[in-house]
């Protein structure tokens, strides 16, 4: 973004001030990472005010800042936008500098995998068209309006990940977006305690096609049933599915998993062999719908294929990681019960190396029934298919009561709130025929565990 603040100014109605000819460049809500050209975006918290670091903003190079029209004293000869509230100002600014931004807009939700979704459909982009992702955790009402005002002037394509935690809050994102293609990855367990159900989790995701452009469409998990559900009931939006179904649009057969990634085959709309240097069947699935936006972008199978082979997730996503003789697969940026059932099938069928370890943290968010969830991972975890079982986190006790029956004493380690025991395990028994992966939820930091092995 290029814009001068009489520019921002006319974009949030605002008619009654004067305005220093400055150019914003940025947007900032944090003057340890201002840049020069910011926009400066102060909140007020219950136990911080923004408002008493504009000044530090200023300093640091920022060329304007939001002040509230409620907050007294605000600085003399500084320039400055008034408005009522920052968070909605941001959001009209965002859906301003959207409609008129010439970028293909691709929204992405879902329970699980729309991080490493996202991160596949840039990868796979950015070799043919100037591409620009969502950053980190700015997946929210408040961070993807700053990612489309991160936006360069020239960027072709914007890849915008969709968080949310209740109703609504995906379509309010949705309409701000106002996305080409709408991927939706899947429908987990995830913020059960907000939204009730799995059918309710799905609707809430469902609103991603409540911005999507008339010409765009859905791209879809066809393997799970509430969302072909709802696209049956839907008659406005067009959809195509990808899975692992012969019925779907796009579908992936012969998965083969290599200490170098995995390799596999497609029917459907796109037909051939094809390899991607990550691990994991749910994994495949996610480069299915980046699959389906690259042929979207008219792109040739050949194009396609020489981007995934060089594609890259953001870290602690299945990532494979040597230490010494040791293989881990860190997978431990967060956890529900449908990705925890993907990464253990993963370890289960995998033949990288034939010593298996699961190291397995809570996982958070769950609800009313999270005991339920953890216990039904031990109908998952095989004995003849697991060698060792490492459980770190109070709630991870209930998994370890219905191990127990399972695996042996030696095989079966539990700790409560520390890492030692486990580290203390792998250190004695794993060895060069080990893979072992750790995953748990984000709260659970079992990426920890790697700093004991070098």
């Amino acid at each position: 973004m290029k814009k001068t603040l009489k520019q921002l100014a006319e974009w949030l109605k605002i008619d009654e001030q004067l305005h220093e000819d400055v150019t914003v460049t940025g947007i900032s809500i944090d003057t340890r990472t201002i840049q020069a050209g910011d926009l400066f975006v102060p909140f007020r918290g219950e136990s911080v005010n923004g408002h008493q670091f504009v000044e530090q903003a200023f300093e640091k190079g920022a060329a304007a800042s939001f002040w509230l029209n409620d907050e007294p004293n605000p600085p003399e000869n500084r320039p400055l936008l008034f408005v009522d509230d920052a968070e909605q100002a941001l959001q009209k600014m965002a859906i301003a500098y959207r409609s008129e931004h010439k970028a293909t807009f691709i929204g992405i939700t879902g329970s699980n995998g729309k991080t490493s979704a996202k991160d596949i459909v840039a990868s796979a982009l950015t070799p043919y068209f100037k591409v620009q992702k969502t950053i980190g955790n700015f997946n929210n009402q408040l961070g993807l309006p700053i990612t489309i005002l991160q936006l360069d002037e020239d960027t072709e394509i914007s890849v915008l990940e969709m968080g949310m935690s209740g109703f609504g809050e995906i379509e309010l994102l949705s309409r701000i977006a106002r996305p080409h293609l709408a991927i939706i990855t899947n429908i987990g367990e995830a913020h059960m305690q907000d939204l009730g159900s799995r059918a309710g989790i799905a609707q809430a995701k469902y609103e991603i096609t409540q911005g999507l452009l008339e010409e765009g469409f859905l791209i879809y998990d066809g393997d799970e049933p509430l969302l072909c559900d709802l696209v049956a009931e839907d008659a406005y939006t067009e959809a195509k599915a990808f899975g692992f179904s012969t019925a779907h649009d796009l579908f992936a057969a012969q998965i083969t998993a290599t200490e170098q990634g995995s390799s596999f085959t497609v029917d459907g709309m796109m037909n051939g062999n094809f390899t991607i240097p990550i691990l994991g069947k749910h994994q495949v699935k996610n480069t299915l719908a980046a699959m389906l936006v690259c042929k979207a972008m008219n792109l040739t199978d050949e194009q396609i294929s020489e981007a995934l082979a060089q594609i890259e997730l953001t870290d602690m996503r299945m990532q494979l990681i040597p230490k010494g003789p040791l293989l881990f697969i860190n997978d431990a940026y967060n956890a529900a019960p449908t990705s925890m059932r993907a990464a253990i099938d993963f370890m289960q069928s995998t033949t990288i190396r034939p010593e298996k370890w699961l190291v397995l943290g809570d996982m958070l968010e769950l609800g009313n029934d999270e005991q339920v969830f953890h216990e039904e991972l031990a109908q998952t975890i095989e004995i003849e298919a697991v060698q060792y079982v490492c459980l770190y986190g109070p709630r991870m006790k209930w998994l370890y009561d219905k191990l127990t029956a399972k695996f042996d004493a030696a095989h079966l380690i539990y700790s409560e709130a520390d890492y030692t025991p486990i580290v203390q395990k792998i250190q004695a028994e794993a060895s060069d025929e080990s893979i072992i992966l750790l995953k748990g939820s984000r709260g659970m930091k079992l990426e920890t565990i790697l700093q004991h092995f070098s």
